[in-house]
């Protein structure tokens, strides 16, 4: 096309735009208007049909209701992209939008046309029977992202709500709690189409959002396709906390981030400033994804001589147990759990899962400073300029701890117990199962033929458990390193506390002790409230039971299912509590009035010790 041709067409374009400006506000507002109550209804239809079984009329009514919404946005975009100024910008300001635009118009005219799904197709041709399951889900995935961008260009009204960044976030993971619970109600989540009850229901629900792994059902064999799905979504929810999907989602939809959305990210994730905290949100989706996908590849060609029926239900199993692992939630799709002889003695299969969950208990921070492009190309052109502070901790201490439990866990554990796995030296099964066993509560053994010793060395680790700003639970490496560096430097009579040629300021010892005095107490508390409600299952159990539940690791001696409905109650109070933390819970339901400070008390000499 010649700039003759160009400049005609830009003077039609501009003819056209001032004729139709003055309705474009009024037109833009009705269809945001109709968006919100056909957006709701779509949804509603779309978690009916896939939590009840559905008769032939309905499920017509439903596909042409979402049908018919699908073809609402794509008009709605349209309309929007012909009353743009700019329809280039427009597009490349809305390229997810206008990515899954492009793909649905072109599917809707090739099954209109040419009576070809391209999907389906390709599924024939690649021997994928049931890549037309995939296409459905794949189709109301991409219904829901469409509502989702709705949601997150109306997100820019969060950070107006009068709730303190830690209220936010304690009322996000209750909210998604409390909708995986009615979700997990529904008959469709079995496979005996009745469903679960209430109190089955709820705990699978928080056990799931918190990433913990407990369970007092066989996920493998009580819960459906449909069930597995939705446990699969509430850990990659709880694993990076609803509001980080709130956030992303405002950033497809062009929405800003507030600074109360961008300090709660801040204080969540260890980001250094409120800026950072924007940048920090995007490469937490893009490396959770880029492992969780590279797992996902790597589980599907290690299972060995484990069978699938079909390619799919291999591609479904490697799919869950990437995000289990990654997210350290501990949910596997065994019912033996990893001790099923055909995993427990799959070398490569185990050494990615393990890779994969210490990754994940790394922090997102410190994932950052390890990998993120800009972090790396800095330290090149500036060797002077390390890992920060915190990433040295994470990894530092993630090494000490594995290291240290591998080794103690070898010499202490029953030798035949170990021969028993056949999976090579004791040294190498030891070192797996303090690596996945630590924070993501995975066992390739029974945990409860273990030694008492044994036992007490599993309680330590999950206990301190992962990073800051990970998936992983426990009052956090950083938390124990700050108390042991400062109980050494007060008994050395150090007036101040040095980590890597760095003082640690005062408020940051007093949080980190405060974290382990608020876990602490949470656990002894639990630990009192279930000798009374279940005393009879024995102390030693039910201490590394709760433990295991506070500190969202998942382990179990056996016991979870044999609790009371009050045992069950502790253990899904223990779990959420021990998912958002202690302090973070006591900043949410405290106010906190600003002090003058500008005055001092006389010192006071008390006697410690």
């Amino acid at each position: 096309m010649n700039d003759s041709n160009r400049k005609i067409l830009f003077i039609i374009r501009e003819w056209i735009n001032l004729r139709i400006y003055s309705s474009k506000p009024i037109v833009i507002k009705l269809f945001r208007y109709l968006s919100v109550p056909l957006s709701i209804t779509a949804v509603a239809s779309l978690i009916y049909s896939h939590g009840f079984s559905l008769s032939k009329d309905e499920s017509i009514v439903i596909n042409l209701l979402l049908k018919s919404t699908i073809g609402f946005y794509i008009f709605k975009f349209i309309v929007e992209l012909f009353y743009s100024f700019s329809p280039l910008k427009y597009i490349k300001n809305s390229k997810w939008e206008s990515g899954l635009i492009v793909y649905m118009t072109i599917n809707i005219l090739c099954i209109n046309l040419f009576n070809i799904e391209i999907v389906s197709s390709l599924g024939t041709q690649l021997g994928l029977k049931q890549l037309d399951q995939f296409m459905m889900l794949l189709i109301q995935g991409y219904f829901l992202v469409f509502v989702a961008l709705e949601t997150g260009k109306a997100s820019r009204l969060l950070p107006y709500l009068k709730l303190s960044p830690p209220a936010l976030l304690v009322s996000s993971f209750l909210i998604i709690t409390s909708l995986g619970t009615l979700f997990l109600l529904m008959p469709e989540m079995t496979k005996s189409g009745v469903g679960m009850s209430i109190y089955e229901a709820s705990f699978t629900s928080v056990s799931a959002v918190s990433v913990t792994g407990l369970n007092i059902i066989n996920v493998a064999d009580f819960l459906s396709f449909k069930g597995k799905i939705m446990v699969m979504i509430l850990i990659q929810l709880g694993g990076l906390n609803f509001i980080a999907f709130a956030s992303i989602f405002a950033l497809l939809a062009n929405s800003r981030i507030g600074t109360r959305y961008k300090s709660l990210i801040q204080v969540e994730y260890s980001s250094d400033s409120l800026e950072s905290s924007a940048l920090l949100i995007r490469q937490i989706f893009r490396f959770s994804f880029i492992f969780e996908i590279g797992a996902t590849i790597l589980l599907f060609f290690s299972w060995g001589d484990y069978e699938f029926e079909q390619i799919g239900d291999r591609i479904f199993f490697s799919i869950f147990h990437a995000i289990s692992a990654f997210n350290n939630a501990g949910f596997t799709l065994f019912s033996e759990g990893m001790a099923h002889p055909l995993i427990s003695q799959n070398l490569s299969f185990i050494s990615i899962m393990a890779a994969t969950i210490v990754l994940g208990g790394l922090g997102f921070g410190t994932i950052h400073d390890l990998f993120s492009y800009r972090a790396v190309l800095i330290r090149r052109k500036n060797p002077w300029k390390h890992l920060k502070v915190n990433s040295k901790i994470s990894l530092y201490s993630t090494i000490v701890l594995i290291l240290f439990g591998s080794l103690i866990y070898g010499l202490l554990e029953n030798k035949e117990l170990l021969d028993g796995l056949k999976i090579g030296s004791q040294a190498f099964v030891s070192f797996i199962q303090v690596t996945i066993g630590r924070t993501a509560g995975f066992n390739i053994i029974e945990i409860g033929e273990l030694a008492l010793p044994t036992l007490l060395i599993l309680l330590f680790l999950m206990f301190i458990g992962g990073a800051s700003g990970s998936t992983a639970g426990g009052i956090k490496t950083s938390t124990f390193t700050l108390v042991l560096v400062n109980a050494i430097s007060t008994i050395r009579g150090r007036k101040r506390v040095e980590l890597f040629k760095h003082t640690i300021p005062v408020e940051m010892l007093n949080l980190a002790l405060s974290v382990f005095l608020f876990t602490l107490g949470g656990v002894l508390l639990g630990i009192f409230l279930l000798t009374i409600t279940d005393g009879h299952l024995g102390l030693t159990r039910i201490i590394f039971e709760q433990v295991s539940a506070f500190c969202t690791v998942g382990l179990s001696m056996g016991i979870t299912s044999e609790l009371s409905s009050a045992g069950k109650i502790i253990l899904m109070i223990s779990m959420l509590i021990g998912r958002i933390g202690t302090v973070t819970l006591a900043f949410a339901l405290t106010r906190r009035k600003k002090e003058s400070h500008d005055y001092t008390y006389p010192k006071a000499q008390v006697q410690v010790g």
